[in-house]
């Protein structure tokens, strides 16, 4: 019996509506390989896009992306910080604030601007990454409480006092599939110490910056394992968030991935297939040269295939056939352009992947403010008219 064969038999007493069971039905046939009703479909939006959308689209002040298009599945994160605390503000001004968070980065926000900027972390040497100690992984204030987390709070918006991980989930579930989910070491690093000073550091101390990677592995196995418990019964899959690439390959040594990276994502993975969870990894960049490691450790779906890396989710079906599914890869760039005709040819192309199931659409990467509220309208029609199975589309790949 498939991991899957339990997932979607809810009964109304559970008190989703009969949609909402048509949607996780449609996620779990994808994610086997079985041809659904349609393609699902749904996205990662920056709040630059959904401000405009509302506004283009002359649509509430409210309004959200999720609801109004009936979106298949969604996302939730829970305080992953290292350390749980307020935010520390450093400066703040009308137009930009910078803050301390729980990793102990310095961060920029600058309110008209996409993304902020890290500018230092506390731990900046070897030996104080070392010699650092984490709160508990599975302190309740995590899942359970409201407070200031970086992943939540800062990012293409900012965000004081997050919600509760837990109400977000329950306040979602009645309409959507949702999703937990974790970072894998890789996306804690970044964070923690700074791109830059993780690579020094791997390339100056290997092996002793593998026994650092292995400890906060743990860390957040650990804390994805308290997730799980924590929303059992509440959630329908799992994504684990790892960028170890970029546009022309990985940041490290594929072996070195391999032997310090990939056993924690291989366990989280294994822990959430165990409770019945669908494992989506989100990794951007250029991940050709260990794309196959994800297959083996059994990775349901791959997201999000940017295609300026070079990641193209027909030819990976050529490749790999139905071994994993794809989530993602629907070239943001042509969909900034706005031209509708070059738009139409992407949508139909990366339909091509769909056939025989295994595919969820979405963008490459997230829907940016560059998008027109129009454009998005066109893509959602458009593969709301095409995605429909058995697919029948007029420019095959």
């Amino acid at each position: 019996m498939s991991m899957f064969d339990t997932i979607g038999k809810s009964t109304d007493q559970t008190g989703r509506s009969e949609n909402t069971l048509k949607k996780l039905e449609r996620m779990n046939k994808a994610l086997r390989h079985e041809e659904p009703d349609r393609v699902p479909i749904s996205d990662f939006f920056w709040g630059g896009f959904t401000k405009r959308w509302r506004e283009e689209l002359g649509l509430a002040a409210d309004a959200s992306p999720y609801f109004h298009y009936d979106l298949d599945w969604i996302v939730t994160v829970p305080n992953m910080d290292p350390w749980i605390r307020p935010f520390e503000t450093l400066h703040e001004s009308p137009e930009e604030i910078t803050v301390k968070t729980g990793f102990g980065a310095i961060m920029h926000k600058h309110f008209t601007y996409p993304m902020p900027e890290m500018r230092a972390w506390d731990i900046d040497t070897f030996e104080k990454l070392e010699q650092a100690e984490f709160d508990d992984p599975r302190d309740p204030r995590r899942f359970y409480e409201p407070g200031d987390n970086q992943i939540a709070g800062v990012g293409d918006g900012f965000e004081r006092n997050s919600p509760a991980w837990i109400d977000t989930v329950k306040s979602l579930r009645p309409d959507f599939p949702v999703y937990g989910s974790i970072i894998e070491v890789s996306e804690c690093l970044t964070r923690l110490v700074g791109q830059e000073n993780a690579m020094l550091w791997m390339g100056e101390e290997p092996e002793r910056m593998g026994e650092a990677i292995n400890r906060i592995g743990a860390f957040y196995y650990e804390m994805a394992k308290a997730e799980i418990e924590a929303g059992k019964g509440l959630l329908d899959g799992f994504v684990i968030w790892g960028d170890v690439a970029y546009k022309n390959g990985m940041f490290f040594s594929p072996n070195y991935w391999r032997e310090f990276f990939k056993p924690w994502v291989a366990r989280i993975t294994e822990y959430a297939h165990a409770n019945n969870l669908p494992v989506i990894y989100h990794g951007c960049g250029n991940v050709h040269t260990i794309f196959k490691d994800y297959i083996d450790i059994g990775i349901d779906a791959y997201n999000p295939l940017e295609v300026k890396a070079g990641m193209d989710c027909v030819e990976l079906r050529r490749q790999y056939g139905h071994s994993i599914g794809f989530c993602g890869n629907s070239n943001m760039q042509v969909w900034e352009s706005g031209d509708l005709d070059a738009i139409r040819r992407e949508v139909m192309r990366k339909l091509e992947a769909a056939r025989g199931g295994g595919y969820i659409f979405q963008s490459d990467h997230s829907v940016s403010s560059a998008v027109s509220g129009q454009t998005y309208d066109f893509i959602i029609k458009l593969v709301r008219e095409y995605g429909k199975y058995p697919l029948q589309l007029d420019n095959p790949a």
